[in-house]
């Protein structure tokens, strides 16, 4: 029998009897208002969320004041500036005056309980204060990735409606300038919702000001250093943020109030082993789900002091990740597979030139985690004695749902694997057919079978792309869009995505989207984008383009397809390689094949399996020849 307070008996108790593992932890974890009567009402065969019915409460509360009230000069945030060795520390106290004066600024601003507010920012205490502001006010803040272009951002403004953008006169990263300002500035041309742009400033340097700009800093230097916090209810709407589907356009997921903010801050104490006094060192921008919940939510609420990285893992060298660990006395570090896969590549001196001591937890987010790169995190970089957890979530989760932590004391962790359910997380493989597949070493379609209190409630504007999006696939199921496989442990491991969803960089983006912004160009009628492997990336984008006959020299227009994507969605997503084809492989209903043209490019040409669907299996001879002919092109000019 499982012992009391167990792993095992925490696991059995929270599969069972959700009400009674999670009504406890909820009431002791987080500051309310008004209590809540009804602990959870979910039912995923309509796709029915809610948790903590009848609660109220504040989030910057619970992140901030409750703080400040027991040790106002402890350190909530270290921002790690882009210059290393310029680091700013600042306390609670400091945090909360900074994020009430900003809530007052936007109060003053036109900005009510309920509207949504953008927030184009990097990693910065500012931006930290804005997502808190907003919280503080009843606002719903929607973080857009500081790296999209104009029009990603024009898109996305447009989508939530938001009223105010928030954003800096110009940003910083790896020693260069990103004009901030600039893009703001083209996107708001096209959103006519927005009454405000509110500028901060990251440099000295003045930009232009028009008729909706409002310097940030003197406006909240005016302001009152308190604000009355809104009581809000436990599925009150707290932020959006978009993420990529298989469908063309972004979706804007919903997080609402206590749910979120309770899984956030337990994923981040116990799978992480986070103790009191810690530094936390999350590596990842808050305009990713991984900020929001592992720089910002989870850590500020469980009164942690957080690293926010402005900077990127090979500025000023290789060195830099393990400098500001030696440097800060990191704890926790948290970090993209990406990242290490490219710094494996500059060798282990850069590692173990630094004093890595402070270790005792390593994280891997954002993609499977290949055994290379794993094998090097926890050998070089931990010096074989931290726990390395490999954590599987979504932007949908809210926050880590199968990671190698908590389980028994010491259980063991094998490499590359996420392993274990979190406490009510309950997976379930499925079968083409929609059946159940039981046992071990069984591989499937990942599904949740359960509600849990981090999950998003909606799509905004669309709940029924919602509903088709993860509940039609497998009724009465959550659909994760990832395949996985279960060991004869009864461990699960990641196998990737099962939809027409690539990973590039730990940047989540649909094909569909490349595709569109591509098809675009009058020369071409027809684009199929696939992902294939990439030794740094992990995935990269390959382009089939079809060009019209008319269409003069095909490399200029791959050029302008390059720029054309990265002007419609951001640098990461341009193809690595755009293929000139005559035509794309089909069925006879006219759904192209991707299928086929990724076996063409990983070399699995010999074995295409069933054909009998394409209308004209010749096609696949002409893809061959021309890309064995854009090979040996490519290799003369090498």
């Amino acid at each position: 029998a499982a012992q009391p307070g167990s792993y095992q008996a925490l696991s059995a108790q929270a599969a069972r009897e959700p009400a009674a593992f999670w009504g406890p932890l909820a009431r002791d974890t987080l500051v309310w208002d008004t209590p809540y009567h009804t602990v959870w009402d979910c039912d995923f065969s309509s796709g029915k969320i809610g948790w903590f019915l009848g609660g109220r409460l504040n989030v910057s509360v619970n992140c901030l004041d409750q703080h400040v009230q027991k040790s106002p000069e402890s350190v909530a945030l270290i921002w790690e500036r882009d210059e290393p060795g310029t680091e700013v520390r600042i306390t609670y106290r400091e945090l909360l005056e900074t994020t009430c004066r900003l809530a007052n600024t936007l109060k003053r601003h036109g900005v009510c309980r309920g509207d949504r507010v953008a927030i184009y920012m990097p990693v910065s205490p500012l931006a930290v204060a804005a997502m808190l502001a907003c919280a503080r006010i009843g606002a719903v803040h929607t973080v857009v990735f500081a790296g999209f272009s104009a029009e990603s951002l024009a898109g996305r403004i447009n989508d939530a409606k938001c009223k105010v953008v928030i954003t800096f006169n110009q940003g910083i990263r790896g020693g260069r300038v990103v004009e901030l300002k600039k893009i703001v500035d083209e996107a708001v041309k096209y959103c006519p919702t927005v009454q405000h742009v509110l500028v901060a400033h990251r440099t000295e340097n003045k930009v232009h000001m028009g008729d909706l700009d409002i310097p940030l800093e003197q406006e909240m230097a005016k302001e009152d250093a308190v604000c009355t916090p809104e009581s809000m209810g436990s599925e009150d709407m707290l932020f959006m943020l978009y993420t990529s589907g298989s469908t063309g356009m972004p979706k804007g997921l919903v997080h609402t109030q206590a749910g979120y903010l309770l899984y956030a801050a337990l994923t981040h104490r116990l799978v992480f082993d986070y103790r009191p006094g810690d530094i936390f060192g999350c590596v990842a921008d808050i305009g990713w789900i991984t900020g929001h919940s592992y720089v910002v939510y989870g850590p500020l609420c469980n009164g942690a002091t957080s690293v926010l990285f402005e900077s990127t893992p090979v500025y000023p060298d290789a060195g830099r990740y393990w400098e500001t660990v030696q440097r800060l006395k990191i704890n926790q570090f948290y970090g993209a597979p990406t990242a290490v896969r490219l710094l494996l590549k500059y060798g282990d001196a850069w590692v173990r030139k630094y004093d890595r001591s402070s270790l005792r937890t390593l994280g891997s987010v954002g993609e499977p985690i290949n055994l290379e790169a794993w094998e090097w995190l926890h050998n070089v970089v931990g010096d074989s004695r931290c726990t390395l957890v490999d954590t599987w979530w979504q932007t949908e989760t809210g926050g880590i749902c199968i990671a190698p932590r908590p389980s028994e004391e010491g259980a063991e962790i094998l490499p590359g694997m996420a392993m274990r359910p979190f406490f009510g997380i309950i997976p379930v493989l499925m079968d083409e057919q929609g059946n159940v597949v039981e046992g071990g070493d069984v591989s499937g379609a990942l599904c949740l079978s359960q509600a849990w209190p981090g999950m998003a409630r909606t799509i905004y504007g669309d709940h029924q792309r919602f509903l088709d999006t993860y509940f039609k696939a497998y009724p009465g199921y959550y659909f994760t869009g990832d395949g996985a496989h279960r060991t004869e442990g009864g461990y699960y491991q990641i196998t990737g995505r099962m939809d027409d969803v690539i990973n590039i960089s730990g940047h989540r983006l649909g094909t569909a989207e490349i595709e569109d912004a591509m098809a675009n160009h009058p020369a071409v009628p027809e684009t199929a984008v696939i992902g294939y492997p990439h030794d740094i990336k992990g995935e990269a984008a390959f382009a089939f383009i079809v060009l019209r006959d008319n269409a003069g020299d095909s490399d200029v227009v791959v050029n302008e397809l390059r720029l054309a994507v990265a002007t419609k969605i951001a640098k990461y997503a341009v193809p690595d390689e755009i293929l000139v084809v005559k035509r794309l492989p089909k069925t006879r209903s006219g759904k192209v094949m991707r299928r086929l043209l990724k076996k063409i490019i990983t070399g699995g040409a010999q074995d295409l399996g069933d054909i009998t669907t394409l209308e004209d299996p010749s096609v696949i001879r002409e893809i061959l020849s021309a890309y064995q002919k854009y090979k040996d092109k490519r290799a003369a000019a090498h």
